[in-house]
């Protein structure tokens, strides 16, 4: 987009929405400004209902699929450090990557391509399942961990009706997927 359609677009944008601009003054701003955004359709902006995540632009737009599943990586160590129970600085009461038995480990892995997968392993068999009729089912406490996971992962993530996501994230155990 020039950088003189710029200010044009916003003070048309102005005058038309001022209070005191009489109807065909308004009228005559809406023609122009429809004119200029059918010549110059990048200049309205994005499309569509696109959802960027809160660290979308951390790794930059053409981030590869390990750059990415690194910062992944280093969110889920930071989280689980960061968040000790005897730091002062703790931030949030419950954490489920803080709250998980030690002996749980993560990783990160892009096995295919646009494809992020976190593997936790180590999960003890009385804390991630529970028995219902001789079915191991995850546990309440398995699958909110999963759920946190998966929010870390589509902080990264776009999608949007016009545009694809950037990737598509998994979180599993070594067993079964919990989270597609």
């Amino acid at each position: 987009m020039s950088t003189a359609l710029s200010p044009r677009i916003s003070r048309l944008r102005q005058l038309i929405d001022h209070p005191a601009t009489g109807a065909a003054e308004r009228d005559a701003a809406q023609r122009m400004l429809d004119r200029i955004l059918a010549k110059h359709p990048q200049a309205a902006g994005p499309r569509g209902d696109r959802d960027y995540g809160p660290r979308y632009h951390r790794v930059g737009r053409h981030a590869t699929l390990a750059s990415i599943a690194e910062m992944i990586s280093q969110d889920i160590a930071f989280a689980k450090i960061f968040s000790m129970p005897q730091h002062r600085a703790e931030l949030a009461e419950r954490s489920p990557i803080r709250d998980a038995p030690i002996e749980i480990s993560y990783s990160v892995a892009t096995p295919y391509v646009g494809k992020i997968i976190v593997t936790i392993e180590g999960v003890p068999r009385e804390w991630g399942w529970v028995s219902d009729c001789g079915i191991d089912n995850p546990s309440p406490a398995l699958q909110e961990l999963a759920d946190e996971l998966a929010e870390i992962m589509n902080a990264y993530n776009h999608d949007g009706s016009d545009i694809g996501k950037r990737f598509f994230a998994c979180v599993r155990v070594p067993e079964r997927t919990l989270i597609w």
